[in-house]
C-alpha cells in the first residue's frame, strides 16, 4: 500500500512539474528514466572504512551502512565525453541545463530494508522535476532526480536527490551573510578535512568535479576559496553520528546544503536528540551553518 502511495506521488510530481515547465526545452527529460545493475563488493566499504580512519571490517553479507550507496552504481565517461567541470557532459539521462557550476543541493532517504554488501543490485532512477528560478545569486535550475535500490525483487531504499546548476560568479558578487547556527548540541565533534580525505572521497565514488581537487580552478573558475568538501560526505557524517547518538538506522533522512565548506576548513559537525527525531547540523568554523540534516527513528 505504502509502495503505491509512493506511485501516486510520483506520478503527480512529473504531471505538476511537466505543467509548470510548459514549453521549455527540459520538459521532456521530466519522466526520464534509467536503470543500473551493481554488486556491492566488499572492497569499496573496506575503502571507505579506511578513507573515515576505521579498521577496515565490512565484509559479504553484513549490512552496508546507510549513504555508503554512493560508492556503487558509478558512472564512467570516456574523457573526451566530459564537461568544463569534469562531470559528464549533460543531455545524457540529465537534461542539458546550460548553467556551468553544478552542486549537489540535498536529498531525502526513506530506509525500507538493508543493503546487504556482497547482493547484486538493481538501480531505478526516474527525473521528477526541473524548475528554473532566479535567486540572489543569479539564475539557478534545481533537478530532483529519484532513485529506487532493490536486492532480490525487494525496495530497499527510496532517495530523492536534488542538484542545482548555477551562473558563474561574476567580480560584483555581493558575499552573503552565513546563517548562524545553534549552540544548543548534544553532541559537537570537530572535523579536520585535508586534501588526501577529499581524493580517496572523489575516487571512491568516481566523482570527477574539479573543486573537490584541482585547487586553481575551484579558485579561478567558480569561485571558491579553496577546495570545496564534498555535500555527500557531510550528509554522511552526519548521519553516521545520529546513529552514535541513536543506536540504531533511521527510518528517514534527509540534508540540505546551506553554504559549502571549502579551503578545506575545519567545521564541526553537531547532533540534539528531539522526541522520535535527531537534529543534525554542519557547522563552519565562523559558527555559520554549512549543511542541516534531520534523522527519523
Amino acid at each position: 500500500m505504502i509502495d503505491f502511495a509512493f506511485s501516486i506521488v510520483k506520478l503527480i510530481i512529473i504531471e505538476f512539474s511537466r505543467f509548470i515547465m510548459g514549453n521549455s526545452e527540459y520538459s521532456k527529460w521530466i519522466g526520464k528514466t534509467q536503470e543500473k545493475n551493481d554488486k556491492l563488493l566488499p572492497f569499496p566499504a573496506q575503502f571507505m572504512e579506511n578513507t573515515l580512519n576505521r579498521d577496515a571490517t565490512l565484509i559479504e553479507g553484513k549490512e552496508l551502512p546507510p549513504l555508503w550507496h554512493w560508492l556503487y552504481f558509478l558512472e564512467s565517461e570516456k574523457l573526451s565525453n566530459l564537461g568544463r567541470d569534469g562531470h559528464p557532459k549533460k543531455g545524457g539521462f540529465l537534461p542539458p541545463v546550460t548553467l556551468p557550476r553544478r552542486m549537489w543541493a540535498g536529498g531525502r532517504f526513506w530506509f525500507k530494508k538493508p543493503l546487504l554488501i556482497g547482493q547484486d543490485s538493481l538501480k531505478k532512477s526516474i527525473i521528477l522535476s526541473i524548475n528554473e528560478k532566479n535567486g540572489s545569486s543569479g539564475q539557478l535550475c534545481f533537478v530532483t532526480v529519484k532513485h529506487e535500490y532493490f536486492q532480490n525483487e525487494t525496495l530497499c531504499l527510496i532517495e530523492e536527490h536534488d542538484i542545482v546548476y548555477r551562473e558563474d560568479p561574476k567580480e560584483n558578487d555581493k558575499l552573503i551573510d552565513g546563517v548562524i547556527a545553534s549552540t544548543d548540541w548534544d553532541i559537537c565533534e570537530e572535523i579536520t578535512p585535508s586534501s588526501t580525505l577529499l581524493f580517496r572521497y572523489s575516487a571512491l565514488t568516481f566523482n570527477g568535479h574539479r573543486i573537490h581537487y584541482d585547487n586553481e580552478y575551484a579558485i579561478n573558475t567558480e569561485g571558491y576559496n579553496g577546495l570545496v568538501f564534498h555535500g555527500p560526505l557531510i550528509a554522511t557524517l552526519l548521519i553516521d553520528l545520529s546513529m552514535r547518538l541513536s543506536k540504531k538506522t533511521p527510518s528517514y533522512f534527509e540534508f540540505r546544503g546551506v553554504s559549502p565548506i571549502s579551503g578545506p576548513n575545519a567545521f564541526s559537525i553537531a547532533s540534539k536528540k528531539q522526541g522520535n527525531e535527531i537534529i543534525l547540523s554542519a557547522i563552519k568554523k565562523n559558527g555559520t551553518l554549512s549543511m542541516k540534516a534531520k534523522a527519523f527513528y
